[in-house]
């Protein structure tokens, strides 16, 4: 049925919604204010024509915009976009019933992204391509620029492109390149190779000469390091730590410092911090100039190397460090006895079950970090109940012109 609809709002994945008797529409790259007409089906608008544009809406810039499936509020001025994402945060938090300061988004630059996950796939000519998938879809968007990533890493798509011909032997091979700019160049490790049949020596060969022929520093399969011409490293505070293969990164720099100076400002004045769900120490280290740490995390790789980080800096804090399943054996309050701060950054699922032992501590301070409003809320609201006050929340864009929020929750006992 062919519609002409008034946009209200947007949604939570980012689509524009239209209200009508039949229930809400939902038009995809649309804002509030705006009219489109066009074919509805299934509750959807796709391919609407824009009659009346918002004020708000401004001119994309990339060349894959409304196809690719990664920055689809592109066409939204800053001001109202980034206000969007705190009422998205302001919203989520109310629905467990908890009301606080919710201050203005933190905006990122583009060009600044690190990480990317570049899929690759052989077309019927034979030719090997890099892109994301489209939006709601399996298919892949080839790309040959990103708005939002480091340009780096934009300038070694080509280079990229022949290394993934290697891994697409098997038919049933769907490899995804994960590709992390460090202070010694590029890092790929390689996901989405058929395992039972695994990659051949031939291949693995042609692999290992392409990422040299690269200058990459180095190629992993898996976890699994292939070839390193140099120890990719970054920086967390005063500390270089070398990056586990295939092992976790803030996706932005300038996101990860606005998220480690929140949590160093909040436990200024403890003697003894909690770092849980620490990774390689993003956080362990900017923490351990004012305090000293207790880490741990399920990543044995991720504690290795933020063993071998504490040698790089001096006049830190002691920090001890533990391979820990914070999911099957959260912390207990024995464990964080002696802690007067508790920082948390768990993975999208949460942290219910260490939640409910923070509860239980001594520890005044506890800062919580999350890519997912929804399971932070939840957790928040375990520490309420135990007689904690969040005193505000920080909403962190750190995927650009995405649907996506991270957050800094500081909550005091």
């Amino acid at each position: 049925m062919t519609m002409t609809l008034k946009i209200a709002r947007v949604a939570g994945q980012g689509d524009g919604v239209a209200e009508t008797p039949g229930g809400p529409v939902f038009v995809p790259l649309t804002l509030p204010g705006e009219t489109v007409r066009g074919e509805v089906r299934d509750g959807r608008m796709d391919g609407g024509v824009i009659v009346e544009a918002s004020p708000d809406r401004i001119a994309p810039v990339s060349p894959h915009y409304g196809d690719c499936g990664g920055c689809s509020l592109q066409h939204w001025a800053s001001g109202p976009y980034l206000d969007w994402k705190r009422q998205q945060v302001i919203a989520t938090l109310a629905r467990e019933g908890i009301e606080t300061e919710v201050e203005a988004t933190v905006a990122v630059p583009s060009g600044s992204r690190r990480r990317l996950a570049l899929h690759a796939r052989r077309l019927e000519d034979g030719r090997v391509v890099l892109g994301f998938k489209a939006r709601k879809s399996w298919r892949l968007v080839e790309v040959t620029e990103c708005s939002v990533a480091d340009p780096r890493l934009v300038g070694a798509f080509s280079a990229l492109a022949k290394i993934a011909a290697a891994f697409l032997d098997h038919p049933k091979s769907a490899p995804t390149l994960h590709a992390t700019w460090t202070l010694d160049g590029l890092d790929v490790d390689v996901t989405g190779v058929e395992k039972r049949s695994g990659l051949s020596g031939d291949r693995r060969a042609q692999a290992i000469r392409l990422a040299a022929e690269a200058g990459l520093a180095r190629l992993s399969l898996a976890g699994e390091t292939l070839s390193m011409e140099r120890q990719p490293r970054v920086a967390f505070g005063p500390a270089t730590v070398p990056v586990p293969a295939g092992g976790f990164l803030q996706a932005v720099p300038e996101a990860e410092a606005a998220m480690v100076s929140r949590a160093v400002e909040a436990v200024r004045g403890a003697k003894k911090v909690a770092d849980l769900f620490c990774g390689a120490g993003t956080f362990t280290f900017p923490l351990a100039t004012v305090a000293s740490v207790v880490a741990a995390d399920a990543s044995a790789a991720g504690i290795a190397a933020l063993k071998a980080g504490m040698g790089t800096a001096k006049g830190l804090k002691p920090i001890v460090a533990e391979a820990r399943d914070l999911f099957r054996r959260p912390m207990t309050p024995y464990d964080l006895k002696g802690c007067d701060a508790v920082v948390f950054d768990p993975p999208r699922a949460g942290a219910i079950e260490q939640t409910a032992q923070i509860a239980g501590t001594k520890a005044g301070v506890v800062v919580g970090v999350s890519c997912n409003p929804q399971t932070f809320a939840r957790d928040a609201r375990v520490l309420l109940d135990a007689g904690f006050v969040l005193e505000r929340v920080t909403p962190i864009d750190q995927f650009l012109w995405s649907s996506h929020v991270e957050l800094v929750g500081l909550f005091r006992r």
